[in-house]
């Protein structure tokens, strides 16, 4: 039976938390608590609940696919791998114009099989690229934007953190939504490398003189932090080193990707393959230290850490909506078709807009995935299509002014005053529409999301 007073008091509580500025964890767990109390009128029902619902929780082989592909990724960033990608990358589109610009969409691309996180691909290529860029004489706005813009194929090209969060938060499978990114993603990143072609060729004062440009040379404005968080950014990459990097990331995702698919392994089994592999490349092939192996499982773990314990919040928020009845709510309300399935979409795409101009996408999926996933089901979406717009809606909403927090990590790592956030907001501003562009094919077309899924599975 559907409880209209608790379920307004549980949304309205978690949101005023969070706009508050509560960690969205606390916000989550206080909310579900003081729910659970008002549907069960019982303190001791409710922390059962609360309990049982974290160590089922921990205990779900699932939830370990996420470290461990976070880890896979952090050893590949700092073995200087992605450097020496972006170097070959750059070499073998020199005929092409723009050509940094092109190479920064295909290295974001590459790089999205190995990180799945959209802020670290920004953050990264903003130190790898930029500074190259800026050298050559790009204009420093356009250089930013295609940073900003292509970064965020981070989140959509599998194995994407966010896709892992979903699959968890919805209980599918991790291998079919990966799957489901492949063609999105891709068609995204050909978008973006022919809007940077035809920018380059109808404006090409903004891309440089790259006539005479030879391999990118040492990121001369770029700092490494002392705990070595940043990646190798060594100027010398050979074409020796090119192939071993091209030759070992290629390998990586092969293995890992393609075992998923073929029914070799699990997604969790993958995650671990794949941590393997980096490592065994990271050390014997790349060379690096053991400093930067310890580095990176901390740093792994200071980012892991807070976000199980998100994940576990958001899965008692989750039970708690349940248990309020606003499943079937919804259900009754738009059983009648008084609402057309295109502007109920269009509402829950303007609230990831208007979140992701505010919160982290984690966070935004946290907060909107119960609700919304069962919703984009009863308008009549496959679950794994629907996860696709979502994933999609919040990335645009990362590139969205006034505060989407992509151009804000762009310009932060960038660390360059002469290009203003406006002005970068305007750069990024073509990615977003093609962001949109592939959010309506997919939700025109949703076989671009299901198809490989459903050939391969």
């Amino acid at each position: 039976m559907f409880d209209a007073e608790t379920t307004l008091l549980v949304l309205g509580l978690l949101l005023g938390l969070v706009f508050a500025g509560v960690h969205i964890a606390v916000a989550l767990a206080l909310t579900s608590l003081v729910g659970l109390y008002l549907v069960t009128q019982s303190v001791d029902i409710a922390v059962r609940t609360f309990a049982s619902t974290a160590f089922e929780g921990l205990r779900g082989y699932v939830f370990a696919a996420l470290p461990l592909f976070m880890l896979m990724g952090e050893f590949i960033s700092r073995s200087g791998a992605a450097q020496d990608l972006y170097v070959g990358i750059n070499r073998a589109l020199r005929r092409l114009p723009g050509r940094l610009a092109l190479a920064t969409v295909a290295g974001n691309a590459v790089f999205a099989f190995l990180t799945g996180v959209s802020i670290a691909a920004a953050a990264a290529f903003t130190r790898i690229a930029y500074p190259q860029m800026k050298a050559l004489g790009y204009d420093r706005g356009t250089a930013l934007g295609v940073i900003a813009g292509s970064s965020c194929l981070g989140m959509l090209i599998p194995p994407s953190n966010l896709m892992i969060l979903w699959a968890i938060l919805i209980e599918d499978s991790i291998g079919r939504l990966f799957l489901a990114g492949v063609v999105p993603g891709l068609l995204l990143a050909a978008a973006f490398a022919l809007w940077v072609i035809v920018a380059a060729l109808l404006r090409p004062q903004d891309f440089g003189d790259e006539r005479h440009a030879t391999a990118p040379g040492p990121p001369a404005t770029a700092t490494a932090p002392d705990d070595g968080e940043a990646l190798s950014t060594q100027s010398d990459s050979s074409p020796a080193d090119v192939t071993k990097s091209a030759v070992g990331v290629a390998g990586l995702i092969v293995a890992v990707l393609g075992g998923i698919w073929v029914g070799a392994f699990t997604a969790t089994e993958a995650a671990g393959v794949g941590v393997l592999l980096a490592l065994v490349f990271s050390l014997v092939v790349k060379g690096m230290d053991g400093r930067q192996i310890v580095a990176g499982i901390l740093q792994v773990g200071r980012t892991a850490g807070p976000l199980m314990i998100m994940i576990l919040m958001a899965l008692l928020y989750s039970r708690t909506l349940a248990l309020t009845g606003i499943g079937g709510a919804i259900e009754s309300v738009f059983a009648g078709g008084g609402v057309p399935p295109w502007a109920v979409l269009a509402f829950m795409v303007g609230v990831w807009f208007v979140l992701g101009m505010l919160i982290d996408s984690k966070s935004i999926m946290l907060l909107t995935v119960p609700i919304f996933a069962p919703l984009g089901e009863l308008i009549g979406y496959d679950p794994i299509a629907f996860a696709i717009i979502g994933i999609l809606a919040i990335e645009a909403g990362l590139l969205t002014p006034p505060f989407g927090l992509i151009v804000f990590t762009v310009k932060t790592a960038a660390n360059d005053r002469d290009v203003s956030t406006l002005r970068l907001f305007a750069a990024a501003t073509p990615y977003w529409i093609l962001l949109l562009c592939v959010l309506v094919a997919v939700a025109v077309w949703p076989e671009l999301a299901t198809g490989l899924a459903d050939r391969l599975l």
